[in-house]
C-alpha cells in the first residue's frame, strides 16, 4: 500500500511596488490612500518574472515530456510456493507491471527497458495527452537491459529529441522524465526531477535480485523512481542523453543514486534489434583479468588472459600476459571495462589497443564466432553450431568439441530438457563431436522409434537426461 501525502500549497501573494516620480517644488503630492491609477511597470515586471522562471530545465522538460510515455504490462506467471506444503506446481496467475518510455520516431518507436516488458503478454503505451495504443514487442537485449515497442495505428507522433553521452561533463544538468506511481495518479503527464551528472562510467555489480551487470552508465542525482525505468534522462537543451535504468537504494526509493544507459549505446542496440532481431555482438578473441587486487578487492589493471587461436586479437600479434592500458579511448582499470568497451563494439568496427611493452595494436572487430557458424537444423524446432576454440572461448565452455544449442522452440525445450546455450555432447553412448554428428544421431533415433538419453553441458557441468522417447 503506497501512503500519499498531500501538500496544500501556500496562495501565492503578489506585492505590487509602485515607482513614484520625483516631485517638483511647489508640486502637490496626492495622499497615497487616493491613488487609483494603475502602476505602469507592473506588466513589464511580471513578464521578467515569467521570463526568469522559464529556466533552461523548464524548456527541456516542456520539449521531451510530449513524447514521454507509460508502459503498462500485464504478464502470466505462476505464482510462488510460500511454503513447503503448497503445491509443487501453483496455478498460473496475472501480475501487471509499469515503466516508462519515449518516442523516437513519428511512427511510433518506442524505447524502453528490457526488464519493464519481460514475460509481458500484453503491452499498452500511454501519451501525455491521453491516448492509449497497443504495442508490440519489435527487440529486446537483456544484455544491456534495452527493447523496442511499435505503437500500432501510430502516425505524427511527437518525438524527443535524441542528443549524445560521448560529451557530457560531470556536474552539468540533468533531467529525469518518467511516470513513478502510473496509476495512482489521476492524469498521465510523466513527472519531471532534476540533479547534476554525478560520474560517467560507472559499473554496477548486481545484487541478488538482478539479472546482469550494468557498464558503463550514467551516473545522477535527479530522483529516479520504480516507474521512472525506461524513461529519458535529457540535458539542459532538452536532448535525451541516456535511458533512465536503475538506482542503488537501501530503501527502495531513490537516495540519489540513479543510473542510465548511455543514448548512444541504446540507440545502436534498438537498430540492431529492428534490423536483425537480436544485438550484433562483436569479438576481438581475447580475455582478460585483474593484474592483481589487494585487500578490499580493488583491481590495479587488466593484463591478457587468453588469446584465440584465428582471432582479430591473434592476427594484430597480441600475446598472453600482456598488460592491457587502454581500449578506444577507455582506460583500463577493471576487467569490467573492458566488457564495457565490448557492448559498444560492432563488427567491422576498427579498434586500438594500448599494451604495455607492445605500443597501440589496431584490430577490426569480427562478428562472434557462434554467429558467423554454419547452423545444422536438427529438428524442425532444433538447431546447433559445431563447437570451435573461438566459440569455446566466447561462450567459456569446458568442452572443446560438442553441438552448440543455438536455437529452440520452447515446446521442444520442455519436452527434452535443454536450452539455448547448452552443449550436446553424447546421445546415448554415441559421442557427439560435430553438429552434423549431431544431428545425424538424433535423426537415427527418431527414424527408428528408439529411447535415448543425451549427455550435455551447462553451465561448467555435465548433464545426463533421463530416458526420452519421440512422440
Amino acid at each position: 500500500m503506497t501512503k500519499l501525502t498531500s501538500w496544500a500549497a501556500p496562495t501565492a501573494l503578489a506585492a505590487l511596488l509602485a515607482a513614484c516620480e520625483p516631485s517638483t517644488p511647489g508640486a502637490v503630492v496626492p495622499d497615497p490612500v487616493q491613488v487609483s491609477a494603475p502602476i505602469p511597470v507592473a506588466a513589464s515586471a511580471g513578464q521578467s518574472l515569467s521570463d526568469s522562471r522559464a529556466t533552461a530545465i523548464v524548456r527541456a522538460a516542456r520539449t521531451v515530456a510530449p513524447a514521454v510515455v507509460a508502459v503498462s504490462v500485464r504478464r502470466r506467471e505462476r505464482a510462488r510456493r510460500r511454503s513447503f506444503f503448497d503445491d509443487y506446481f501453483l496455478p498460473f496467475q496475472e501480475t501487471r507491471g509499469l515503466g516508462s518510455g519515449f518516442i523516437v520516431d513519428e511512427r511510433g518507436t518506442v524505447l524502453t527497458n528490457h526488464h519493464v516488458i519481460v514475460g509481458a503478454t500484453e503491452i499498452l503505451v500511454t501519451l501525455p495527452d491521453g491516448r492509449d495504443f497497443d504495442a508490440s514487442l519489435a527487440g529486446s537485449d537483456p544484455a544491456t537491459d534495452v527493447a523496442v515497442l511499435t505503437l500500432e495505428g501510430a502516425a505524427g507522433l511527437p518525438v524527443a529529441p535524441l542528443g549524445t553521452a560521448s560529451d557530457l561533463l560531470i556536474g552539468e544538468w540533468t533531467v529525469a522524465i518518467g511516470n513513478p506511481f502510473g496509476g495512482l495518479i489521476s492524469n498521465p503527464e510523466p513527472s519531471v526531477t532534476a540533479g547534476v551528472v554525478s560520474a560517467l562510467g560507472r559499473h554496477i555489480i548486481p545484487g541478488e535480485d538482478d539479472d546482469g551487470f550494468y557498464l558503463g552508465m550514467i551516473q545522477t542525482d535527479a530522483s529516479i523512481n520504480p516507474g521512472n525505468s525506461g524513461g529519458p534522462l535529457v540535458n539542459a537543451v532538452g536532448e535525451v542523453i541516456g535511458m533512465n535504468t536503475s538506482i542503488l537504494s537501501r530503501s527502495g526509493g531513490s537516495e540519489g543514486l540513479g543510473f542510465a544507459i548511455p543514448i548512444d549505446r541504446a540507440l545502436k542496440v534498438a537498430r540492431d534489434l529492428v534490423e536483425h532481431g537480436e544485438a550484433q555482438r562483436a569479438w576481438l578473441g581475447l580475455g582478460v583479468d585483474a593484474v592483481e587486487a589487494d585487500g578490499f578487492g580493488r583491481s590495479r589493471g587488466v593484463r591478457i588472459a587468453r588469446v584465440t587461436p584465428g582471432s582479430p586479437a591473434a592476427a594484430a600479434g597480441v600475446r598472453e600476459g600482456s598488460r592491457l592500458l587502454r581500449a578506444g579511448s577507455s582506460r583500463m582499470a577493471t576487467p569490467l571495462d573492458y566488457t564495457a568497451v565490448l557492448l559498444d563494439l560492432r563488427a567491422g568496427d576498427r579498434i586500438e589497443l594500448a599494451l604495455e611493452g607492445m605500443g597501440a595494436v589496431q584490430l577490426q572487430a569480427a562478428p562472434l564466432p557462434s554467429a558467423a557458424a554454419d547452423r545444422v537444423e536438427l529438428l524442425r524446432d532444433l538447431e546447433v553450431v559445431t563447437v570451435t576454440p573461438g566459440i569455446q572461448a566466447e561462450r567459456g565452455l569446458a568442452s572443446a568439441e560438442g553441438a552448440l544449442v543455438v536455437e529452440i522452440s520452447d515446446a521442444l525445450a520442455r519436452r527434452i530438457g535443454i536450452a539455448a546455450g547448452d552443449v550436446l555432447l553424447a546421445v546415448n553412448n554415441t559421442r557427439l563431436r560435430t553438429a552434423r554428428e549431431a544431428a545425424d544421431e538424433l535423426r537415427r533415433t527418431q527414424r527408428s522409434g528408439r529411447s535415448f538419453v543425451l549427455l550435455f553441458e551447462r553451465g561448467g557441468r555435465i548433464v545426463r537426461t533421463g530416458l526420452l522417447e519421440w512422440r
